[in-house]
């Protein structure tokens, strides 16, 4: 049996009625070494909820996400902006590069959910997901920094396409390469209400389980933890037989 870990809790966010509640999985599935990394930060402000996924073939990913997880936390606990806190790890992410003379390693995606009063925001780099549904349906996902996206959004390949490409791991941005700009994209503009609900999750989980079957099982999960085992089950029927990639997931309820 694979080690996982798990995190729930019930938040009420101040001046409002909403009532948020969480629960998290990550594991290594058929690799060695799990290099996905979690991260919750409830403020007087504010409430976080990061993920990251280290980049394997580079080597040190596990180090990476710990890494960006960890300093995304500092900083924001700080009072500091996401996008400041961003711009701040990733350029401590190159500073550590160097001293242990890693520039080719310690590489990672990286999301960002914030929740604040009744809005909510996404940042990220790479491939890992934010999803938001409303009343049980699927309303939008952040778009993959990848070769896969690009070539969808061209109007090469359909989206459906984009889970079992052979260049789905070619990723155009990630956390750890050199900027020559801002390579984080955030994503505003969401009012929650009593229905909303989010999954952050990295590639490892949202590859082997399509937006039908989450919108399906969510309208039958009461919790955050029932939804996240069922998803589970189907990711690991479809990865069975398979040398079956770190997944990591994130659900967050607001009701």
């Amino acid at each position: 049996c694979k080690k996982t870990k798990v995190h729930r809790r019930l938040y009420n966010m101040a001046d409002t009625q909403l009532n948020i509640s969480y629960h998290s999985i990550t594991d290594k599935g058929g690799r060695a070494v799990n290099e996905d990394s979690l991260g919750i930060l409830p403020t007087k402000d504010a409430l976080y909820f990061l993920l990251c996924d280290g980049l394997g073939g580079h080597g040190s990913g596990d180090i990476a996400s710990s890494f960006v997880v960890e300093q995304m936390k500092a900083n924001l606990e700080k009072g500091i902006s996401v996008e400041k806190s961003i711009t701040q790890t990733q350029q401590a992410l190159l500073e550590k590069q160097k001293k242990e003379d890693a520039t080719d390693k310690m590489k990672t995606t990286l999301t960002c959910l914030t929740i604040s009063n009744l809005d909510a925001s996404f940042a990220h780099v790479g491939d890992s997901r934010i999803y938001y549904f409303e009343k049980g349906k699927y309303m939008v996902r952040t778009q993959d920094h990848s070769v896969p996206q690009m070539l969808y959004q061209s109007g090469e390949i359909k989206e459906k396409d984009i889970r079992h490409h052979v260049d789905r791991s070619r990723l155009l941005r990630v956390m750890g390469t050199e900027w020559s700009s801002p390579k984080y994209q955030i994503t505003k503009g969401m009012h929650i209400s009593q229905n909303s609900t989010f999954l952050l999750c990295s590639d490892g989980f949202w590859e082997l389980i399509d937006e039908k079957n989450m919108c399906k099982l969510l309208k039958k999960s009461a919790t955050p933890e029932e939804w996240l085992e069922s998803m589970r089950e189907v990711v690991l029927q479809n990865g069975k037989g398979t040398n079956m990639d770190n997944y990591s997931a994130i659900a967050v309820f607001v009701r």
